[in-house]
């Protein structure tokens, strides 16, 4: 393509939440002129991203994205946000790859620029480009790291002086101290606290289960939040840990409960979340492979729910509970375990607390919207240190809509459950 001015490429908003939507538009190009307009991340392990779209531009020379068809690339059809949520690494990287911020304190930083042509853009200069920042953290935001009275963690507070709602909010097996969606949430209005817990092995059930009621009551206590109004937020191994605190704790009363691919199999009543957990991978050792060496364990744990006595006591959860899960979880039997906990909870008579969502073609790894969708990632094993590719689930297109539709649902419960009382509001 020869012309003697150059395209013109904006991004708007260039700077926002990541869970917010942006505008890529082209201008000042010839009518029908064939484009691609990619995005590139460089990840934080040094790892590069990208997502791309083939496009041709109208009779005006335009190319909008929220409006027009993409031919080709990492997705395809009318897709506003299709250059962040089908990022994938770019050919010959590492396999098994999976996008994490870990630094919520600086943004993600996205280039997103426009090509000529539809073939051979990578090797080519682009035509223009633009640098977006996608934050989990929004501007006032206070984070604060919390290591007292044994819990360590991170404290997110919302800027104004409140109260606010509070959160307690964990993730999964995968271990380690992780902000991001507690960083998010607290940019919508929730005092959050990201617990770090299966990095201390508890000597015992109750010193474990003292734990999580501590972090709760630093949430509940802090002056800056409404003591009747926090809820638990968690994921695969946090749902569980979120589910028994709702079930079993005489301290611990959630306002409500968030429950992402979630797990009640709570097995040898006095073992600790982390033995249970290196228990259940020891066992999952015999787990199958598939043709492409990704271990799925939903088969195995399929086994262990089926037993009455491997179960949490769901019957006895006080509170409005919400489930989001993966109908093609390959990672755990999610969809099994909501249908077991929707029948517990209908037999203790509290089916009215309990609501679900259940996606197709969505699998386990379900994050804020437009993450990029992990089908299959590198996991270590805590108890051999074993480094896997297990495979989660979910096709790319689907889980990344699941991923959209129930984050604005999930901010809809929290909204209703811990924000809708009366003469309790925030000043935000």
């Amino acid at each position: 393509m020869t012309q003697v001015v150059p395209p013109i490429l904006s991004v708007t908003p260039s700077r926002a939440l990541v869970d917010e939507k942006f505008k890529v538009l082209v201008e000042n190009l010839p009518p029908g002129c064939p484009v691609t307009v990619r995005s590139l991340h460089h990840s934080e392990d040094k790892d590069d991203w990208e997502a791309y779209g083939h496009y041709v531009s109208d009779h005006s020379g335009v190319v909008s994205v929220s409006e027009d068809l993409s031919y080709g690339g990492t997705y395809t059809g009318k897709e506003p946000m299709g250059l962040l949520w089908s990022m994938r690494p770019v050919p010959g990287s590492r396999p098994g790859l999976r996008l994490r911020k870990m630094n919520v304190c600086t943004p993600m930083l996205v280039t997103v620029s426009v090509h000529s042509g539809h073939e051979g853009f990578r090797d080519q200069a682009p035509l223009a480009s633009v640098l977006t920042e996608r934050w989990y953290m929004a501007p006032g935001i206070r984070r604060i790291n919390i290591n007292e009275q044994g819990v360590q963690g991170t404290l997110f507070i919302p800027p104004g002086p409140g109260p606010f709602p509070g959160l307690l909010d964990m993730w999964g097996g995968g271990g380690g101290l992780l902000e991001s969606r507690a960083a998010l949430l607290a940019s919508h209005g929730y005092v959050s606290l990201a617990l770090d817990y299966l990095g201390f092995d508890q000597e015992s059930e109750n010193l474990e289960f003292k734990y999580f009621e501590t972090a709760f009551n630093i949430i509940k206590d802090h002056p800056q939040v409404m003591p009747d109004r926090v809820g638990i937020f968690g994921l695969s191994l946090g749902s569980l840990v979120a589910v028994t605190l709702a079930a079993y704790s005489t301290i611990v009363k959630p306002c409500c409960i968030v429950c992402i691919s979630c797990n009640h199999y709570y097995p040898a009543r006095g073992s600790t979340v982390t033995s249970k957990f290196e228990g259940v991978t020891r066992q999952l050792s015999k787990a199958r492979v598939n043709e492409d060496n990704q271990v799925i364990w939903k088969d195995v744990a399929l086994e262990f729910i089926t037993d009455p006595s491997n179960i949490a006591e769901v019957g006895r959860i006080n509170c409005p509970t919400l489930l989001v899960n993966g109908c093609d979880d390959q990672n755990w039997p999610t969809v099994e375990t909501a249908e077991d906990v929707a029948r517990l909870m209908r037999e203790a008579g509290k089916e009215h607390l309990l609501s679900r969502l259940a996606y197709p073609d969505t699998g386990h790894l379900i994050e804020p919207p437009f993450s990029p969708h992990f089908r299959a990632t590198t996991f270590v094993m805590r108890s051999s240190k074993e480094k896997v590719i297990l495979l989660w689930g979910g096709q790319t297109k689907p889980h990344s809509d699941a991923q959209e539709d129930s984050w604005r649902k999930i901010l809809s419960f929290l909204q209703f459950h811990l924000y809708c009382s009366p003469n309790l509001k925030a000043k935000i």
